[in-house]
């Protein structure tokens, strides 16, 4: 089965029936068609952003792969690229998405799930946005919702604007947008003092054990996407996981509804949201801010919490 989903730039979608989500029948052209309808929401998060690829060839209940050099895989000279150092002397041509039509290109490579960068072309070493993502070590997603609001009322104390995303996997994203005067360096820096700051508060709950062996069934408050060429999931993007379920940003009042977890929306449900709400973070630019003034306010909290 082979379908058009643009003229544009003749985006056919082979074999569209191939099944990539067994245990819920979904396909390759549900793939490919859900990016198509979430392109206008999840596009103005990701231009200028390289991308790392989740690809699944065979479906999820197959091993996939990640990919970040794009360049082996004959993309269209339309495709936007993004080619970034890789540390040692090489380079790394990585996809970036800019239309509808790079979405719909991606998911005929069988990408279930794209991870952007926490910056943009062309200042990739300056990102605009910091994240703390909280991975729960239990099932006990309550637990997961108050420690966001904790990062939120925080960050808030210190005059920065926070954005909240269910991952799609078992955790939230908790996102500040930043006005790209910091470098990674610093800006992973203050997330690692806004995070102890945060588990000094409730060391019962929250930890920053890397290892999950020693995490007790807390939540882990993860600050190392925080650095160069480093990802995290796009929004709205799909996960490989059964259900199909999406990265889905939400407000915060959101988060205190009964049912409420970290796949709550899937493939099949999220238009049905897009039809009746507009995308939580759509203002996320207008309130992006600089951490100087913030990190001296940081800085006497955790004197205070650490001392």
């Amino acid at each position: 089965m082979t379908a058009t989903l643009s003229r544009r730039h003749q985006i056919e979608i082979t074999h569209g029936c191939r099944v990539m989500f067994p245990a819920d029948g979904i396909t390759k052209l549900d793939v490919a068609e859900h990016y198509w309808r979430v392109a206008e929401v999840m596009l103005p998060h990701l231009k200028g952003r390289p991308l790392t690829l989740q690809r699944f060839p065979r479906g999820i209940s197959e091993p996939g792969f990640i990919q970040q050099d794009i360049g082996n895989s004959a993309p269209p000279d339309w495709l936007g690229r993004a080619v970034v150092d890789r540390g040692d002397g090489g380079e790394v041509e990585h996809a970036v998405v800019n239309r509808p039509e790079d979405l719909a290109w991606l998911a005929n490579q069988n990408v279930i799930t794209p991870h952007s960068w926490l910056s943009r072309t062309p200042k990739l070493r300056v990102p605009d946005r910091m994240i703390i993502d909280l991975d729960p070590s239990g099932t006990d997603f309550g637990v997961v919702r108050a420690t966001a609001c904790a990062v939120r009322d925080l960050l808030a104390d210190l005059g920065l604007a926070a954005y909240a995303q269910l991952t799609g996997s078992r955790g939230i994203h908790v996102v500040t947008p930043l006005s790209g005067s910091a470098d990674f360096d610093s800006v992973r820096d203050f997330a690692r003092q806004l995070a102890e700051v945060l588990v000094a508060d409730d060391p019962e709950q929250r930890t920053l054990a890397v290892r999950k062996a020693a995490r007790d069934g807390q939540v882990y408050l993860d600050i190392m996407r925080n650095a160069y060429a480093q990802t995290a999931v796009a929004p709205y993007a799909l996960r490989p996981r059964p259900g199909a379920p999406v990265a889905t940003p939400v407000r915060w009042e959101e988060l205190r509804a009964r049912g409420m977890r970290a796949d709550r929306y899937t493939l099949r449900t999220i238009g049905r949201r897009l039809a009746r709400t507009s995308d939580p973070w759509q203002d996320m630019a207008r309130h992006a801010r600089a951490l100087a003034t913030a990190r001296k306010r940081l800085r006497r909290l955790h004197e205070e919490a650490t001392s």
